[in-house]
């Protein structure tokens, strides 16, 4: 299609607020369905997915297309649910202009503020759409009065309701009135016109100064100018429809998608580097390719599934193409048009346009794929950082051959996840945004992979250390025909400063304990530090002496002494006063200054110390230093706290004591642990 008849739009609101059934009804309007499915009958052509008919909600993106009066409109139909926000900010990089639904019972929710923003943030024009205005306490002018009151007065329906709630029947046009307006709304859409004409010429100069002096404007010139508004994100469109079970409004939705949200050539431009230079690009088949996969699906019987969208050029079928970002060609098998789980085969794919293709060996999420001879790259999609974590582990043998494949193409399909080795806990570990985007990672790594997978939350990377000098003495005698084994060493520990480490020194004169042999004491000791007297977590920040010692002629050795430094190292920690160290994180955590008492007192409950607070337009960033333990689960805890609107990130800072009342807690807790392994 010719790119001035296409729109790229992406759906976004609130979990819940009727997203994915504004879709359905748009295609069971256009009759592209049969049949109208619902979220509850987990019947949707969006919703396929396993874990979503499961949840009765989105966990991905997917693309909903439909095609009516010479245009085809392609919505982004994306989850409400924090967790999975990385696929909201997936499908914003490549669309001209949004729709935020809202659900006219709850009004406006957290999830449509963070849809604002973001589309501010990405600079998209927009439109709400009160969707099911046919439940009960539904009411149209008590929404746009909630949407005006949180957005702006540049927020203005274009529409007027034939009755709220189950008398819910119709819309009735402010933009282009019909002659039969039924006389009990005549003035309410009068004075809306009105309402909307002042908005328009408020942003046309030209139109502003006819209004003001009374001439008359056409509607036409009212078309344009309200137009021109919309594109420009001066005015935001509010419409009202009902997706079940009889659809209303829908007609109007979209032809209102289609006359004021922008073409691939009216929206801003993406920028696009030749090198480091930015370059220009234009929305013409006939030009070289320049292509984005912003969405990568894992499939084990069809492979990789790369969600793109075309911005210059055309992509054939059985074609090469050229990965900017790898400098590697990539072979074209066929192309596709995603329709929720399936997929429509077609000759080529162009500029405006999105699609599919399957098996790409190279390219993932976030590469340009352009022609050889002419290289360009899109900018990466920054995705959000994801702070909880969890340690995940096979059930059975048999998974722990697939864990890591599996887990390598999940990461692929999300790429806010993340899969890396603690090394100081022997854990795998799974980090993204909450336990809801892992659960479902995990879910659908059962489903695809056949691999099941377990887990919990990490373990805490606790430290000993000591507090108190104390001298040790282990003679290490072995004696068994022939050769024996001798080596006796004194040593003096000493606390050292906290993150200096291991230090090892030696005071030995006269040869009491021969030179070659020191190394081996030096090695024994650093063996030991594995293992602390308390819980059994590593040794931390002392300093081993050895003061004095004694050998054999015949039977000492390394190895002899190497023990013998061990056991000495051992036995003197219960007189140095050896105490548990704890991980302290530094914590960033940013919340509308309504909720900054609640975060805090949050944190002080999990024994934060406040670092410093930093009010700015509205919202304020908290610094705290805070023990890792008391925030592993922080991502659901904030959310709870601040309602969803706050967020943090938070990096590994220092260690510190654990207070003794904490202390005897843990090292119970971790026999318990270990003797429950050994089992």
């Amino acid at each position: 299609m010719d790119a001035k008849d296409l729109r790229n739009v992406v759906i976004l609101g609130h979990s819940g607020s009727g997203k994915t059934s504004l879709g359905e009804a748009a295609l069971f309007h256009t009759k592209a369905t049969t049949r109208l499915g619902s979220i509850t009958d987990g019947n949707t052509v969006s919703d396929f997915e396993p874990e979503e008919v499961k949840r009765g909600g989105s966990v991905q993106t997917t693309l909903v297309s439909i095609t009516e009066n010479d245009t085809k409109i392609n919505f982004l139909d994306t989850p409400g649910y924090d967790d999975f926000l990385g696929e909201v900010i997936s499908a914003l990089r490549v669309v001209e202009g949004a729709v935020i639904v809202v659900s006219a019972p709850t009004g406006v929710e957290v999830g449509t503020e963070r849809a604002w923003n973001m589309c501010d943030g990405s600079h998209i024009p927009r439109m709400f759409v009160v969707n099911k205005m046919d439940r009960k306490n539904a009411e149209f002018a008590k929404n746009v009065a909630d949407i005006q009151a949180t957005f702006g007065r540049q927020c203005i329906p274009f529409q007027v309701t034939l009755g709220d709630a189950h008398d819910f029947n119709g819309v009735v046009s402010i933009l282009d009135p019909p002659d039969d307006i039924p006389a009990d709304v005549a003035e309410e859409v009068a004075t809306a016109r009105e309402r909307l004409i002042e908005a328009a010429a408020e942003n046309d100069e030209n139109l502003g100064d006819r209004y003001l002096n009374g001439e008359e404007i056409s509607p036409e010139e009212i078309i344009t100018a309200v137009r021109a508004a919309v594109l420009a994100g001066d005015l935001v469109p509010i419409l009202a429809t009902s997706s079940v079970p009889g659809p209303i409004g829908i007609a109007e939705f979209l032809d209102i998608t289609r006359s004021f949200l922008p073409s691939p050539i009216d929206g801003q431009h993406t920028e696009v580097f030749r090198g480091s230079d930015v370059t220009e690009y234009e929305s013409e088949p006939a030009s070289p390719l320049a292509a984005f996969v912003f969405k990568t699906t894992a499939d084990p019987f069809v492979g990789k599934l790369s969600v793109f969208r075309v911005y210059q050029g055309t992509i054939k079928s059985n074609s090469e193409v050229w990965n900017s970002n790898r400098e590697r060609p990539e072979r074209i098998g066929q192309l596709y048009l995603p329709k929720g789980k399936n997929q429509e085969n077609v000759a080529e794919i162009t500029a405006g346009d999105i699609g599919a293709i399957g098996k790409l060996i190279e390219t993932l999420t976030g590469d340009t794929i352009s022609a050889k001879d002419n290289p360009v790259t899109f900018a990466k999609i920054k995705q959000p950082l994801g702070f909880f974590r969890m340690a995940v582990s096979p059930t059975t043998k048999d998974d722990l051959d697939k864990m890591s494949m599996a887990l390598s193409r999940i990461v692929e399909e999300d790429p806010t996840l993340h899969f890396s080795r603690d090394a100081s806990t022997n854990e795998s570990l799974v980090t993204g945004l909450g336990d809801a985007q892992i659960e479902v990672a995990l879910e659908k790594i059962k489903r695809k992979f056949g691999a099941d997978l377990r887990v919990k939350m990490p373990r805490v990377p606790y430290r000993e250390t000591i507090t108190k000098i104390s001298k040790s003495e282990y003679r290490h005698k072995k004696q068994s025909g022939g050769h024996g084994q001798f080596g006796h060493v004194l040593i003096r520990l000493e606390p050292q400063e906290r993150n200096e480490g291991f230090a090892f020194t030696t005071e030995i004169t006269g040869g009491k304990v021969p030179k070659e042999f020191i190394p081996s004491v030096e090695k024994g000791v650093a063996k030991a530090l594995d293992e602390g007297s308390l819980a059994g977590f590593p040794l931390v920040d002392l300093k081993a002496v050895l003061y004095d010692g004694s050998y054999h002629d015949v039977d000492s050795s390394g190895m002899s002494f190497e023990i013998a430094s061990i056991q000495a190292l051992k036995q003197g920690l219960g007189d140095a006063e050896p105490v548990l160290l704890e991980p302290v994180v530094k914590l960033m955590v940013t919340v509308p200054d309504a909720y900054t008492g609640e975060v805090i007192s949050d944190l002080n409950v999990k024994r934060g110390r406040i670092l410093g607070m930093s009010p700015d337009n509205g919202v304020t960033q908290i610094e705290a230093e805070v023990p890792l333990a008391e925030v592993q689960r922080y991502a659901q805890d904030l959310r709870s706290v601040s309602h969803g609107r706050g967020t943090y990130s938070l990096e590994f800072d220092h260690y510190d004591q654990v207070p003794p009342n904490l202390e005897i807690k843990v090292i119970e807790e971790t026999k318990r642990e270990k003797l429950a392994e050994a089992a």
